[in-house]
């Protein structure tokens, strides 16, 4: 039954009842914890910029449920790059893994724009968490891989949100990596440290004569109570360590621990069989996806010893890409990480051939286009890249291109190796119309900007999306900079791209939801890539380098135009929606095909779809139809 409210009182909270019951978890919670829920929250405003909550403002006593609005969470000193910041949006709740444990928040909370939240105060939260299991369940199991570690990822924080799920219920013992790390209490702090130095570990068991753990050494502790506090590093690390860490036994099962961790504030559970210490769990044991598997395979390609190992290690950003899948992983998420890998496995490609074959005489800067450049690619691309180089005074400009040239195509080669096919229409380093200097780039965008032709412009669009792989960036952002402050003046050239932007139509029928292919090879079918992404693409394209954007990514570029009101925050909210529903369809798509050993393609056949992918492709469609419209009205096409 639910619990006793007036007539009057249940009426008011009908509202907030059907808010909660949209989202996690409170949608899969029982009726009568709902109940509970919306009878304790209380509404609060604010304002765009405001800090909601904050590491100054002491231990979390509030958990906020984002009813309208937006919050990002930063790094205290404001400094952090876009990359590693994370946003929140309605029906999300923060700061659960600070509630847990009794302790401030690692990171600034602030209102993107105007933002309305529920607040639950920390009584009634921990009476929520006794009562209900699955709200219990929830804060639990996602401590760590959403919000308070989002900003210590080494990489964008939009991988933050993926984690590798370890079954909650799996037994400790198979968790543990390799045999415990221990010292003596007597040990110098000097020889703790060089054991964590030695053996790239964030932690040492101090423990004693019946292997018994008596404390633990973390990176934590060698910043807070070693480095800053300028402890003589020759004294025994007793005098250092965090006492009476928290200890389960090998069969105790994953999710105690991860409570075990939330309540102390801990990041490491020791393992101990009869009393002595076999092993050690962290929370990037139990949650991190991306600080296990992202940053773990990062490491394998940045250590690679052939262009062999490379192509392996390829397959293994698929099977990635699969468990993300299988998580929930966003879009922008999983586009960002599989181009980050991408990118890790070029460098170290290019690094390969440089050993291998010499590293040229003058400096150069490896260049991606395309979706790569974008910061879009999926399990199906190919190559689409360039060379920025630095004239020599040894030799001269075409002498030093001749030098490059067979050095590029050792890399295409090797690329292909990997499983990035050779461009069919020859973008790509090797060719000697991508292999310029600083100043033949300017000459090739400025005939592209000042006389190209409709035509021209259709072959050079993905030219637009450029940024540095390989080398120094100053060349490539001095060039970025030429080319938009050229772009913005140039009404001919940006009524031409708009006229390119329109030529592909969202597949919509009048009578029939879709327009489908009707060529032999995909009969039935759309190109979710030619016909569903790329008005979002060449449209956000378009706008960023009327306006005078640097981003080079679609998503980047459409926020970019809702910050400086290009476009209006709801119609970029909307169109970021459509572009990553099909952007999911199209992963999910070449992900089926993987699976089944067939090679991917970016063909869907709608009837095959359930329906509500239907009803949201066609939504996503219109959406693309409305952003074309914009770009008609604003060139007057």
């Amino acid at each position: 039954m639910v619990e006793s409210l007036d007539a009057q009182q249940a009426m008011a909270l009908q509202p907030v009842i059907a808010f909660l019951n949209r989202h996690a978890p409170f949608a899969q919670m029982a009726e009568d914890d709902v109940y509970y829920l919306a009878s304790q929250l209380k509404l609060s405003f604010f304002a765009a910029g405001e800090a909601i909550a904050g590491p100054e403002h002491g231990p979390a006593d509030r958990l906020f449920i984002i009813k309208q609005g937006r919050v990002q969470g930063e790094s205290p000193n404001g400094q952090e790059e876009k990359e590693s910041a994370w946003e929140l949006v309605g029906g999300e709740s923060f700061p659960i893994g600070a509630l847990l444990s009794r302790r401030p928040v690692n990171t600034v909370h602030r209102a993107v724009e105007d933002t309305f939240v529920f607040e639950l105060a920390q009584d009634a939260f921990d009476t929520l968490i006794a009562r209900s299991p699955e709200f219990h369940d929830f804060c639990t199991r996602r401590l760590a891989s959403l919000l308070d570690q989002a900003l210590t990822q080494a990489q964008a924080a939009s991988a933050t949100a993926v984690s590798e799920f370890t079954p909650m219920n799996a037994p400790l013992r198979s968790l543990i990596q390799h045999e415990p790390v221990s010292c003596r209490p007597d040990t110098p702090i000097r020889d703790a440290l060089e054991q964590l130095h030695k053996l790239r570990i964030g932690s040492i068991i101090i423990v004693d004569d019946k292997q018994h753990p008596q404390g633990i050494l973390t990176l934590h502790d060698v910043l807070s109570r070693i480095a800053l506090a300028e402890q003589d590093i020759d004294a025994p690390v007793s005098e250092v360590i965090t006492r009476d860490p928290i200890w389960l036994t090998p069969d105790a099962p994953a999710h105690e621990a991860a409570l075990l961790m939330a309540r102390h504030g801990f990041g490491h559970v020791c393992v101990l069989d009869k009393g002595k210490l076999v092993g050690v769990v962290s929370e990037r044991d139990l949650f991190s996806l991306q600080r296990i598997g992202l940053v773990s395979l990062s490491r394998d390609i940045t250590r690679a010893e052939s262009v062999d190992t490379l192509g392996e290690l390829a397959n293994d950003i698929q099977r990635l890409v699969q468990q993300m899948l299988a998580q929930g992983g966003s879009v922008e998420q999983i586009l960002r990480i599989i181009t980050a890998l991408n990118d890790h496995l070029t460098r170290r490609v290019i690094e390969l051939m440089e050993e291998k074959h010499g590293k040229p005489s003058v400096r150069y800067v490896w260049l991606a286009f395309g979706s790569e450049g974008r910061y879009e690619q999926t399990l199906v691309t190919d190559q689409d890249n360039g060379i920025l180089f630095e004239p020599s005074p040894e030799m001269s400009i075409d002498e030093t291109r001749e030098q490059l040239l067979p050095f590029a195509r050792h890399i295409n080669e090797a690329l292909d190796q990997c499983g990035f096919p050779l461009c069919t229409g020859n973008i790509m380093a090797s060719n000697p119309e991508c292999c310029l200097t600083g100043d033949e780039w300017r000459a090739r965008f400025s005939r592209w900007i000042e006389g190209g032709s409709p035509e021209h412009l259709l072959k050079a669009t993905i030219f637009f999306d450029f940024r540095p792989i390989y080398g120094e960036c100053q060349p490539v952002d001095q060039l970025r900079s030429w080319v938009l402050d050229l772009t913005g003046s140039q009404s001919r050239f940006l009524r031409m791209m708009a006229e390119n932007a329109l030529r592909n139509r969202p597949p919509l029928g009048l009578v029939r939801d879709f327009i489908t292919s009707t060529s032999d090879e995909h009969p039935d079918a759309i190109d979710l890539k030619v016909n569903g992404l790329t008005p979002f693409v060449d449209g956000a394209r378009l706008l960023a380098l009327g306006h005078g954007i640097d981003e080079t990514s679609t998503l980047g570029r459409l926020r970019a135009c809702s910050e400086r009101k290009v476009l209006e925050p709801r119609e970029v909210d909307a169109l970021i929606e459509a572009y990553t529903y099909i952007q999911l369809l199209r992963i999910r798509h070449q992900e089926e095909q993987r699976s089944a050993g067939l090679p991917g393609d970016n063909f869907v056949e709608p009837d095959k779809l359930n329906e509500l992918d239907r009803r949201i492709l066609k939504e996503a469609f219109r959406q693309a139809r409305k952003l074309q419209a914009r770009v008609s009205l604003d060139y007057q096409l």
